[in-house]
């Protein structure tokens, strides 16, 4: 975490390569953070981005003592995902879902380009978690009504509602949020789903219905769930390969932001992701990856993933790049840089 008054001092390591006077591919290559006695980083064990404090490395360059960082808990203690959900008492994947709360999206804090939370503003949303009780008070959906709460708050209470009885149905939902039936089975299969594969990936031997039953969902429930489990697994492996072809993108100029890809799951049975190429010089408006066949290009911005489970013809700005369902970042710019013949 970043504790207290420190996020001033929160470097990255493309600072850290900067600061030696090299480029980040050859600062990662020599992995000059890995020897002995390097501040370790104050971002949480498994982050994609490593974040650290610039007075200890400071200090380490200059051959001083490593400062150490406070230990007492600070309400201004910044935390990342991770760590509001260890707070929480939750899974990450459930911080992405509670992290939509509005009091939560304006307490957000930006240190080294990763979302953090002030550990006040977390302290406050869980002592303020409507639960079950709460949730029943708003009373049922009326018929011939739409839902009657906002579209992007209905994942945080039915993960309320989730969190507080393992086998709840889609209809209790209903009744409880006043959201359509549909609605109410979306969010619960979804959310089942992410819990269903962090479970997994804490206990890698064990099959999506085992991990289902060990949290409790009941079996007739969760079909749904488990098989887009299975898909959610998929899309977290394939994860760093996406990042990867993302800053080879930037790199090329062809992306003004180097950002995760957007990842969809259509139809919950296969990984799609998308990245929009708004470079002013990009060979194509967007770039398509579909799990069952790779790369192509897409001739719209807004809308680049297509419906439906038939993948779209070539022509009219759609191109399939060779090179298999993952060929290497650099193989992805090659070949956007070819044209057939």
């Amino acid at each position: 975490m970043i504790r207290a008054g420190r996020q001033h001092l929160v470097r990255t390591l493309a600072d850290l390569a900067a600061q030696h006077g090299v480029g980040i591919d050859r600062y990662t290559h020599l992995k000059p953070y890995a020897a002995e006695g390097f501040p370790p980083p104050v971002s949480s064990k498994g982050s994609r981005t490593r974040l650290y404090d610039g007075e200890q490395v400071d200090a380490y360059l200059l051959g001083k003592p490593v400062p150490p960082l406070p230990e007492t808990d600070d309400d201004g203690d910044l935390l990342d995902r991770r760590e509001c959900a260890a707070l929480l008492g939750v899974a990450p994947n459930s911080w992405d879902i509670y992290k939509r709360d509005p009091a939560l999206t304006e307490a957000r804090v930006d240190a080294g380009g990763v979302d953090h939370w002030p550990r006040h503003a977390v302290k406050a949303f869980q002592a303020a978690r409507p639960g079950r009780d709460a949730a029943a008070t708003r009373g049922g959906r009326p018929t011939r009504t739409g839902d009657q709460i906002p579209r992007d708050q209905v994942p945080v209470l039915t993960a309320e509602l989730l969190d507080a009885d393992p086998t709840i149905s889609a209809a209790t939902v209903t009744d409880r949020l006043g959201v359509h039936r549909d609605t109410a089975q979306q969010a619960l299969t979804r959310l089942r789903a992410d819990r269903i594969a962090d479970h997994i990936e804490a206990h890698s031997t064990l099959t999506p219905a085992e991990a289902a039953a060990q949290l409790g969902y009941p079996t007739g429930q969760v079909r749904r769930a488990t098989a887009r489990a299975e898909v959610v697994l998929r899309a977290r492996h394939v994860a760093p390969y996406l990042n990867d072809v993302a800053t080879a993108l930037h790199r090329a100029g062809w992306t003004t932001q180097e950002t995760e890809p957007d990842v969809q799951f259509p139809g919950d049975d296969r990984v799609v992701a998308a990245l929009v190429l708004d470079g002013d010089q990009a060979p194509a408006p967007a770039l398509v990856w579909d799990e069952r066949y790779g790369w192509r290009t897409a001739a719209s911005r807004r809308h680049p993933i297509t419906k439906g489970a038939v993948p779209p013809s070539e022509g009219g700005g759609v191109r399939y790049l060779a090179g298999g369902v993952t060929p290497p970042p650099g193989g992805v710019v090659a070949a956007l840089t070819t044209t057939d013949a």
